[in-house]
């Protein structure tokens, strides 16, 4: 059986600002492709989401019960329950993760 992938709206928001962030500094052709990967690479959660590895930031507080994948330099945190993988975010991996992701309450 497949899981199903679903986003939470702030993982939405994540993409939007993205690929408006993209599009006004390079090019649209240029967030087009960024948006293309990162939506394969949450594609693919739909078979053995298990394979993503813990953030080190949240093991850093004890929790885990989060994955992540990577499109670099986007990191995308989900969290697998039951069959859905759920995305909370899909951020720029450059930026303070721990502050990013304290402040997005992943605890």
């Amino acid at each position: 059986m497949r899981y199903r992938v679903t986003l939470i709206d702030d993982a939405e928001k994540d993409i939007e600002d993205i690929y408006h962030y993209i599009a006004q500094r390079d090019s649209v052709k240029s967030a087009d492709r960024i948006l293309e990967g990162l939506e394969q690479c949450w594609a693919r959660l739909t078979d053995m989401p298990e394979r993503g590895n813990l953030p080190r930031e949240l093991l850093n507080l004890g929790v885990t019960e989060y994955r992540e994948t990577h499109y670099k330099p986007y990191r995308i945190i989900y969290r697998i329950i039951g069959w859905d993988v759920v995305v909370y975010c899909v951020v720029d991996g450059r930026r303070d993760m721990q502050s990013f992701l304290e402040r997005r309450n992943l605890r």
